[in-house]
């Protein structure tokens, strides 16, 4: 399969991610501002994310088990993306809105048919992506993934603002099945499945989990996946409701999201992805760590006091930034990956960081309540700040890090 193809599929497979996951994390915590929700109760609705942190419980399983007619990855996509797309048009059904108890249901069976749809992802990506293409796949994974979330969070408030909540959910649920095509039009090649070692779920949790405990350098690696992004996932936990209570309408926010998040998170995620090679992964790291701090602290700046451009202009740079760390990031979890188990040692990286982002999406509200905005911002940045330097101390990608073979047992 060439590159372009290979790209094309990835990219409309993690937009198909961002869809839902963009308007319940973006949108939503916007409509419950606007309902008068207090700071503590939108952060804690982050938690409705967790089965994106607990998908390495069944990572394993998917590994091993999968259809040999539909594929071994496809024959899980699949269904998975259809099942989301009708769980958001029944959504739509009702006259007016639902109620939030429903909706809060909803929010947390797509969040698990997602989560799911990405291990198997996750594991075809590392199948079809060859070394050298590690770099630009990862900047594609990044940018599919955040225009999909834009689609979803930005897009969604502008058409909910003008057309109100079944035609807004209504697209959305469409716009899923649209990104469904790609992925029903392709033939995926066979893969090794992992040697049998046993039945049921705990031997290959257990595998996974042994591979992660002697693997060197596992424990310096594991920290930095939990420091790396939850000093922005801090700040941007309260991002949308601090641009409500600074006074944004609807259509104002999901312009500010969709089309400045939209091209900047593009362009910074393909940008990392094209630089991580040539930069190295240990600089990469440092470089779009330090610039996404930056960004972070912007926020601190600007909740001071900023006009409508000058918030945009810093929206924009956070989110150019963060594409560039986050690809930098996906491209060294991706090369840790053992090809015969490449969706549950992915999943358990990228399992460590949803918990890790989004136990700080979930305080962020006490955080934001009790400090201000200003230095809750503020306090982002430091977060961010030190993963920067747990990088510059303790990240060394030895032979380990670079194969995706058996580890070396210290």
């Amino acid at each position: 399969m060439k590159t372009p193809m290979k790209l094309g599929l990835l990219t409309s497979l993690y937009l198909s991610q961002g869809l839902p996951f963009g308007f319940f994390t973006q949108a939503l915590p916007v409509l419950l501002r606007k309902q008068g929700l207090s700071l503590p109760a939108i952060g804690l609705a982050h938690l409705l994310a967790l089965p994106w942190a607990l998908k390495f419980l069944w990572a394993p399983l998917m590994d091993r088990y999968g259809s040999e007619r539909l594929g071994r990855r496809r024959g899980y996509i699949l269904p998975l993306q259809f099942l989301s797309a009708v769980l958001l048009l029944v959504l739509a059904l009702p006259e007016g809105t639902v109620s939030v108890r429903a909706l809060l249901v909803a929010v947390l069976l797509v969040n698990l048919l997602a989560a799911t749809q990405d291990v198997a992802t996750d594991g075809l990506a590392v199948d079809l992506l060859e070394p050298r293409e590690l770099g630009w796949g990862n900047g594609i994974q990044v940018a599919g993934y955040r225009v999909g979330m834009i689609l979803g969070g930005g897009l969604m408030l502008v058409l909910f603002d003008a057309l109100g909540w079944r035609l807004t959910l209504l697209s959305l649920g469409a716009m899923l099945l649209v990104a469904t095509v790609p992925v029903a039009l392709f033939r995926e090649p066979p893969s090794p499945a992992p040697p049998h070692e046993g039945t049921g779920l705990l031997p290959w949790l257990r595998d996974s989990l042994l591979y992660w405990m002697h693997r060197p350098g596992a424990g310096a690696w594991l920290t930095l996946l939990v420091l790396f992004k939850a000093g922005e996932n801090l700040a941007t936990g309260m991002l949308r409701t601090f641009l409500v209570d600074v006074g944004l309408s609807l259509s104002q926010v999901g312009w500010m999201l969709g089309f400045v998040g939209f091209t900047t998170g593009l362009l910074g995620a393909l940008a990392g992805g094209a630089l991580v090679n040539r930069l190295g992964r240990r600089r990469a790291l440092l470089v779009f760590g330090t610039l996404q701090a930056g960004a972070v602290l912007l926020y601190a700046l600007a909740a001071r006091g900023a006009s409508l451009p000058v918030l945009a202009l810093v929206c924009g740079v956070e989110h150019l930034t963060s594409g560039m760390a986050t690809a930098a990031l996906f491209t060294v979890m991706m090369e840790t990956c053992r090809p015969e188990h490449a969706a549950s040692d992915y999943t358990v990286q990228a399992s460590l960081v949803v918990l890790a982002t989004g136990g700080a999406a979930a305080v962020s509200g006490f955080s934001a309540q009790a400090l201000g905005y200003a230095w809750h911002f503020t306090l982002s940045a430091a977060v961010c700040a030190v993963a920067v330097v747990w990088v510059l101390f303790t990240f060394h990608p030895p032979r380990a890090f670079v194969s995706g073979g058996q580890p070396e047992v210290s």
